[in-house]
Protein backbone atom coordinates (compact mmCIF):
# COMPACT_ATOMS: atom_id res chain seq x y z
CA UNK A 1 0.00 0.00 0.00
CA UNK A 2 1.24 3.46 -0.98
CA UNK A 3 1.51 5.55 1.89
CA UNK A 4 1.28 9.70 1.38
CA UNK A 5 4.80 10.00 2.16
CA UNK A 6 6.29 7.29 -0.23
CA UNK A 7 7.44 8.23 -3.44
CA UNK A 8 7.48 6.50 -7.03
CA UNK A 9 10.30 6.81 -9.52
CA UNK A 10 9.64 5.73 -13.65
CA UNK A 11 12.55 5.62 -15.48
CA UNK A 12 12.81 5.73 -18.96
CA UNK A 13 15.54 4.28 -20.57
CA UNK A 14 17.74 4.60 -23.54
CA UNK A 15 20.72 3.76 -25.15
CA UNK A 16 22.33 6.40 -24.39
CA UNK A 17 20.02 9.32 -21.86
CA UNK A 18 17.30 8.16 -19.29
CA UNK A 19 14.32 10.18 -17.94
CA UNK A 20 13.44 10.25 -14.75
CA UNK A 21 9.85 11.01 -13.64
CA UNK A 22 9.31 11.15 -9.39
CA UNK A 23 5.65 11.26 -8.65
CA UNK A 24 3.99 10.96 -5.23
CA UNK A 25 1.35 8.19 -3.87
CA UNK A 26 -1.33 10.54 -5.44
CA UNK A 27 0.42 11.14 -9.21
CA UNK A 28 1.46 14.26 -8.47
CA UNK A 29 4.44 15.04 -10.04
CA UNK A 30 7.37 16.09 -8.06
CA UNK A 31 10.27 16.21 -10.29
CA UNK A 32 11.90 14.69 -14.01
CA UNK A 33 14.91 15.29 -15.08
CA UNK A 34 16.76 13.90 -18.17
CA UNK A 35 20.32 12.16 -17.63
CA UNK A 36 23.14 11.06 -19.98
CA UNK A 37 23.73 7.42 -19.24
CA UNK A 38 25.98 7.14 -15.97
CA UNK A 39 25.00 5.86 -12.78
CA UNK A 40 26.56 8.54 -10.76
CA UNK A 41 24.02 10.93 -12.49
CA UNK A 42 20.89 8.91 -11.56
CA UNK A 43 22.17 8.50 -7.84
CA UNK A 44 22.66 11.87 -7.21
CA UNK A 45 19.39 12.90 -8.87
CA UNK A 46 17.63 10.88 -6.64
CA UNK A 47 19.89 11.37 -3.39
CA UNK A 48 17.58 13.94 -2.11
CA UNK A 49 14.97 11.66 -1.97
CA UNK A 50 16.22 8.54 -1.45
CA UNK A 51 14.28 7.80 2.20
CA UNK A 52 10.78 8.27 0.37
CA UNK A 53 11.08 6.21 -2.57
CA UNK A 54 9.48 3.56 -2.21
CA UNK A 55 10.27 1.68 -5.56
CA UNK A 56 11.26 2.34 -8.69
CA UNK A 57 10.42 1.10 -12.35
CA UNK A 58 12.67 0.41 -14.75
CA UNK A 59 12.26 -0.09 -18.78
CA UNK A 60 13.25 -3.29 -20.07
CA UNK A 61 15.88 -2.15 -22.83
CA UNK A 62 18.83 -3.82 -24.86
CA UNK A 63 21.07 -1.82 -22.07
CA UNK A 64 19.43 -2.14 -18.81
CA UNK A 65 21.77 -4.49 -16.84
CA UNK A 66 24.01 -1.33 -15.27
CA UNK A 67 21.53 0.37 -14.40
CA UNK A 68 19.60 -2.06 -12.18
CA UNK A 69 22.42 -3.29 -10.72
CA UNK A 70 23.62 -0.06 -9.95
CA UNK A 71 19.94 0.91 -8.34
CA UNK A 72 20.11 -2.54 -6.48
CA UNK A 73 23.54 -2.15 -5.19
CA UNK A 74 22.45 1.42 -3.78
CA UNK A 75 19.29 -0.61 -1.99
CA UNK A 76 16.49 0.62 -3.89
CA UNK A 77 13.83 -1.62 -5.15
CA UNK A 78 13.94 -2.09 -8.33
CA UNK A 79 10.64 -3.33 -10.84
CA UNK A 80 12.19 -4.17 -14.17
CA UNK A 81 9.17 -3.47 -16.65
CA UNK A 82 8.36 -6.06 -19.52
CA UNK A 83 7.55 -3.06 -22.26
CA UNK A 84 5.34 -5.12 -24.65
CA UNK A 85 2.60 -5.51 -22.55
CA UNK A 86 2.73 -1.60 -21.01
CA UNK A 87 -0.34 -0.15 -22.85
CA UNK A 88 -1.11 3.39 -22.93
CA UNK A 89 -4.58 5.01 -22.85
CA UNK A 90 -6.39 4.90 -26.04
CA UNK A 91 -7.52 8.55 -27.17
CA UNK A 92 -3.10 10.08 -26.19
CA UNK A 93 -2.76 12.80 -28.95
CA UNK A 94 0.74 13.44 -27.42
CA UNK A 95 2.85 11.66 -25.42
CA UNK A 96 6.82 11.83 -24.77
CA UNK A 97 9.60 10.58 -22.53
CA UNK A 98 8.83 12.55 -20.04
CA UNK A 99 5.12 11.50 -19.90
CA UNK A 100 6.35 7.84 -20.23
CA UNK A 101 8.72 7.82 -17.06
CA UNK A 102 5.63 9.06 -15.06
CA UNK A 103 3.28 6.72 -16.76
CA UNK A 104 5.46 3.83 -15.57
CA UNK A 105 5.21 5.58 -12.11
CA UNK A 106 1.49 5.29 -12.32
CA UNK A 107 1.29 1.76 -13.28
CA UNK A 108 3.32 0.81 -10.21
CA UNK A 109 0.89 2.97 -8.15
CA UNK A 110 -1.72 1.01 -9.25
CA UNK A 111 -0.70 -2.50 -8.95
CA UNK A 112 -0.60 -3.35 -12.61
CA UNK A 113 3.20 -2.69 -13.68
CA UNK A 114 3.98 -5.35 -16.05
CA UNK A 115 7.59 -6.76 -14.67
CA UNK A 116 9.83 -9.44 -16.21
CA UNK A 117 12.54 -11.50 -14.36
CA UNK A 118 15.61 -9.99 -13.24
CA UNK A 119 17.97 -12.39 -13.43
CA UNK A 120 20.63 -13.07 -10.89
CA UNK A 121 23.89 -11.19 -11.81
CA UNK A 122 26.30 -13.51 -11.07
CA UNK A 123 24.26 -16.26 -12.58
CA UNK A 124 23.79 -13.72 -15.78
CA UNK A 125 27.32 -13.45 -16.77
CA UNK A 126 27.59 -17.27 -16.96
CA UNK A 127 24.24 -16.67 -19.77
CA UNK A 128 25.60 -14.29 -21.81
CA UNK A 129 28.58 -16.01 -22.38
CA UNK A 130 26.97 -19.18 -23.67
CA UNK A 131 25.19 -16.90 -25.67
CA UNK A 132 28.17 -15.95 -27.01
CA UNK A 133 29.02 -18.86 -28.11
CA UNK A 134 25.86 -19.61 -29.47
CA UNK A 135 26.24 -16.25 -31.82
CA UNK A 136 29.91 -18.26 -32.67
CA UNK A 137 27.89 -21.26 -33.67
CA UNK A 138 25.54 -19.77 -36.09
CA UNK A 139 28.50 -18.20 -37.67
CA UNK A 140 30.55 -20.95 -37.51
CA UNK A 141 27.07 -22.92 -39.67
CA UNK A 142 27.10 -19.86 -42.12
CA UNK A 143 30.70 -20.74 -43.22
CA UNK A 144 29.93 -24.15 -43.30
CA UNK A 145 26.98 -23.97 -45.56
CA UNK A 146 28.99 -21.23 -47.84
CA UNK A 147 31.62 -23.68 -48.16
CA UNK A 148 29.55 -26.54 -49.12
CA UNK A 149 27.47 -23.80 -51.67
CA UNK A 150 31.09 -23.05 -53.27
CA UNK A 151 32.30 -26.82 -53.85
CA UNK A 152 28.75 -27.72 -54.83
CA UNK A 153 28.92 -24.91 -57.71
CA UNK A 154 31.96 -25.24 -58.85
CA UNK A 155 32.93 -29.12 -58.54
CA UNK A 156 29.94 -30.68 -58.35
CA UNK A 157 30.63 -32.56 -54.95
CA UNK A 158 28.47 -32.69 -52.30
CA UNK A 159 30.53 -32.34 -48.85
CA UNK A 160 28.69 -33.48 -45.32
CA UNK A 161 29.08 -30.96 -42.47
CA UNK A 162 31.32 -32.73 -40.54
CA UNK A 163 33.81 -33.29 -43.56
CA UNK A 164 34.03 -29.62 -44.53
CA UNK A 165 34.65 -28.77 -40.96
CA UNK A 166 37.46 -31.27 -41.01
CA UNK A 167 39.22 -29.75 -44.34
CA UNK A 168 42.69 -28.94 -44.23
CA UNK A 169 44.86 -26.36 -46.59
CA UNK A 170 46.06 -28.94 -48.70
CA UNK A 171 42.82 -30.66 -49.64
CA UNK A 172 41.46 -27.46 -50.67
CA UNK A 173 44.70 -27.07 -53.42
CA UNK A 174 44.36 -30.30 -54.58
CA UNK A 175 40.67 -29.31 -55.31
CA UNK A 176 41.19 -26.30 -56.94
CA UNK A 177 43.82 -25.63 -59.58
CA UNK A 178 43.12 -21.84 -59.87
CA UNK A 179 44.55 -19.28 -56.90
CA UNK A 180 41.36 -17.63 -56.93
CA UNK A 181 38.82 -20.39 -56.07
CA UNK A 182 41.97 -21.61 -53.47
CA UNK A 183 42.11 -18.79 -51.69
CA UNK A 184 38.11 -18.57 -51.31
CA UNK A 185 37.97 -22.22 -50.07
CA UNK A 186 40.98 -21.73 -47.63
CA UNK A 187 39.05 -18.24 -46.13
CA UNK A 188 35.98 -20.38 -45.14
CA UNK A 189 38.07 -23.32 -43.67
CA UNK A 190 40.36 -20.91 -41.77
CA UNK A 191 37.58 -19.01 -40.18
CA UNK A 192 35.57 -22.31 -39.17
CA UNK A 193 38.71 -23.76 -37.37
CA UNK A 194 39.10 -20.90 -35.72
CA UNK A 195 35.54 -20.13 -34.85
CA UNK A 196 36.00 -24.39 -33.98
CA UNK A 197 38.73 -23.32 -31.33
CA UNK A 198 36.84 -20.41 -30.15
CA UNK A 199 33.95 -22.54 -30.01
CA UNK A 200 35.52 -25.46 -27.94
CA UNK A 201 36.95 -22.99 -25.26
CA UNK A 202 34.18 -21.08 -24.64
CA UNK A 203 31.59 -24.34 -24.13
CA UNK A 204 34.84 -25.94 -21.81
CA UNK A 205 34.30 -22.55 -19.71
CA UNK A 206 30.70 -22.17 -19.35
CA UNK A 207 30.63 -26.31 -18.92
CA UNK A 208 32.63 -26.40 -15.91
CA UNK A 209 30.55 -23.79 -13.87
CA UNK A 210 27.17 -25.39 -14.60
CA UNK A 211 27.62 -29.40 -14.84
CA UNK A 212 27.13 -29.11 -11.32
CA UNK A 213 24.03 -27.67 -10.95
CA UNK A 214 20.68 -29.46 -10.28
CA UNK A 215 18.60 -30.85 -12.75
CA UNK A 216 21.86 -30.96 -15.60
CA UNK A 217 22.54 -34.61 -15.50
CA UNK A 218 18.52 -34.91 -15.34
CA UNK A 219 18.06 -32.76 -18.59
CA UNK A 220 20.49 -35.20 -20.74
CA UNK A 221 18.19 -37.82 -19.90
CA UNK A 222 15.59 -36.20 -22.26
CA UNK A 223 16.11 -37.88 -26.01
CA UNK A 224 17.62 -35.00 -28.29
CA UNK A 225 18.86 -32.95 -25.34
CA UNK A 226 23.05 -33.15 -24.93
CA UNK A 227 25.24 -31.04 -23.09
CA UNK A 228 24.98 -28.01 -25.00
CA UNK A 229 20.91 -27.92 -25.13
CA UNK A 230 21.34 -28.87 -21.17
CA UNK A 231 23.26 -26.03 -20.37
CA UNK A 232 21.38 -23.61 -22.81
CA UNK A 233 18.23 -24.81 -20.49
CA UNK A 234 19.45 -24.15 -17.12
CA UNK A 235 21.07 -20.61 -18.02
CA UNK A 236 17.90 -19.40 -19.72
CA UNK A 237 15.71 -20.58 -17.63
CA UNK A 238 16.94 -19.66 -13.98
CA UNK A 239 14.50 -19.78 -11.23
CA UNK A 240 11.76 -22.62 -12.97
CA UNK A 241 9.50 -21.30 -9.88
CA UNK A 242 9.01 -17.72 -12.01
CA UNK A 243 6.95 -19.71 -14.67
CA UNK A 244 3.53 -20.44 -13.04
CA UNK A 245 2.38 -23.60 -15.04
CA UNK A 246 4.07 -25.38 -17.84
CA UNK A 247 1.69 -23.44 -21.12
CA UNK A 248 3.57 -20.39 -19.81
CA UNK A 249 7.04 -21.83 -20.18
CA UNK A 250 6.22 -23.48 -23.05
CA UNK A 251 4.60 -19.90 -24.84
CA UNK A 252 7.42 -18.36 -22.95
CA UNK A 253 9.95 -20.73 -25.44
CA UNK A 254 8.09 -19.53 -28.67
CA UNK A 255 6.20 -23.32 -28.70
CA UNK A 256 3.07 -22.24 -29.43
CA UNK A 257 1.00 -20.99 -31.82
CA UNK A 258 0.75 -16.93 -32.62
CA UNK A 259 -2.37 -16.18 -33.99
CA UNK A 260 -6.29 -14.90 -33.01
CA UNK A 261 -9.51 -16.88 -34.15
CA UNK A 262 -13.27 -15.84 -33.46
CA UNK A 263 -16.34 -18.30 -33.69
CA UNK A 264 -14.25 -21.14 -34.53
CA UNK A 265 -13.56 -20.02 -37.77
CA UNK A 266 -10.85 -21.48 -39.95
CA UNK A 267 -9.53 -17.77 -41.16
CA UNK A 268 -7.74 -16.04 -38.46
CA UNK A 269 -8.49 -12.38 -37.44
CA UNK A 270 -5.03 -12.04 -37.24
CA UNK A 271 -1.75 -13.11 -35.08
CA UNK A 272 -0.51 -12.24 -32.08
CA UNK A 273 3.39 -11.24 -31.12
CA UNK A 274 5.54 -14.45 -32.49
CA UNK A 275 8.98 -12.60 -30.81
CA UNK A 276 7.51 -12.91 -27.16
CA UNK A 277 9.50 -15.24 -25.61
CA UNK A 278 13.33 -16.96 -25.54
CA UNK A 279 14.63 -17.14 -28.82
CA UNK A 280 17.41 -18.94 -27.14
CA UNK A 281 15.03 -21.54 -25.74
CA UNK A 282 12.92 -21.36 -29.19
CA UNK A 283 16.18 -22.86 -30.73
CA UNK A 284 17.29 -25.28 -27.96
CA UNK A 285 13.88 -27.16 -28.12
CA UNK A 286 13.70 -27.43 -31.85
CA UNK A 287 16.82 -28.61 -31.50
CA UNK A 288 15.59 -31.13 -29.45
CA UNK A 289 12.89 -32.03 -31.65
CA UNK A 290 14.63 -32.66 -34.53
CA UNK A 291 17.09 -34.87 -32.72
CA UNK A 292 13.91 -36.74 -31.34
CA UNK A 293 12.29 -37.69 -34.57
CA UNK A 294 15.50 -38.80 -35.49
CA UNK A 295 16.02 -41.76 -32.72
CA UNK A 296 13.42 -41.91 -31.05
CA UNK A 297 10.47 -44.47 -32.37
CA UNK A 298 7.81 -42.54 -30.18
CA UNK A 299 8.89 -39.29 -31.24
CA UNK A 300 8.90 -40.47 -34.95
CA UNK A 301 5.62 -41.79 -34.74
CA UNK A 302 3.78 -39.05 -32.96
CA UNK A 303 5.69 -36.67 -35.69
CA UNK A 304 4.16 -38.83 -38.43
CA UNK A 305 1.31 -38.60 -37.30
CA UNK A 306 1.03 -35.03 -36.97
CA UNK A 307 2.12 -34.40 -40.55
CA UNK A 308 -0.78 -36.17 -41.75
CA UNK A 309 -2.75 -32.84 -40.28
CA UNK A 310 -0.27 -30.53 -40.99
CA UNK A 311 3.17 -28.47 -42.34
CA UNK A 312 6.32 -30.76 -41.26
CA UNK A 313 7.30 -27.10 -39.47
CA UNK A 314 4.23 -27.37 -37.37
CA UNK A 315 4.87 -31.21 -36.64
CA UNK A 316 8.08 -30.32 -35.49
CA UNK A 317 6.84 -27.83 -33.55
CA UNK A 318 4.35 -29.72 -31.80
CA UNK A 319 7.64 -32.42 -30.41
CA UNK A 320 9.38 -29.69 -29.72
CA UNK A 321 6.18 -28.02 -27.34
CA UNK A 322 6.05 -31.51 -26.06
CA UNK A 323 9.95 -32.04 -24.62
CA UNK A 324 9.12 -28.40 -23.63
CA UNK A 325 6.57 -28.96 -21.81
CA UNK A 326 8.08 -32.51 -20.05
CA UNK A 327 11.50 -30.28 -19.42
CA UNK A 328 9.51 -27.90 -17.18
CA UNK A 329 7.85 -30.95 -15.03
CA UNK A 330 11.26 -32.11 -14.18
CA UNK A 331 13.59 -29.06 -13.61
CA UNK A 332 9.44 -27.98 -11.19
CA UNK A 333 9.23 -31.17 -9.42
CA UNK A 334 12.57 -33.04 -9.61
CA UNK A 335 11.32 -36.30 -11.66
CA UNK A 336 12.96 -38.19 -14.27
CA UNK A 337 11.99 -38.33 -18.16
CA UNK A 338 9.10 -40.51 -19.39
CA UNK A 339 9.05 -41.13 -22.85
CA UNK A 340 6.17 -42.82 -22.53
CA UNK A 341 4.24 -40.06 -21.07
CA UNK A 342 5.08 -37.58 -23.23
CA UNK A 343 4.61 -39.46 -26.45
CA UNK A 344 1.75 -42.25 -26.05
CA UNK A 345 0.82 -44.78 -28.08
CA UNK A 346 -2.19 -44.09 -29.89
Amino acid sequence: MCKMKDLLVGIDLHSNNHVVGIQDCNDRRITHKKLSNRLPLLLDSLKPYKDRIREIAVESTFNWYWIVDGLLDSGYKVNLVHPPKVIQYSGLKHTDDKHDAFFLAHLMRLGILPTGYIYPRELRKVRDLNRKCRRFIEERTSHILSLKSFVNRQLGNQLSGYKVKTLKEEEIAKMFSDTNLQTIGLVDVHTIQYLSHVIKKLEKKVLDQVKLRDYFERLLTITGVGKTLAVTILLEVGDIKRFPSPGDYVSYCRQVKSKRESNKKKKKKGSNNKKNGNTYLSWVYMEAACKAVRYSTRARAYFNRKMKSGHIMLAYKSVAAKIARASYYMMRDNVDYNEDLIFPKP
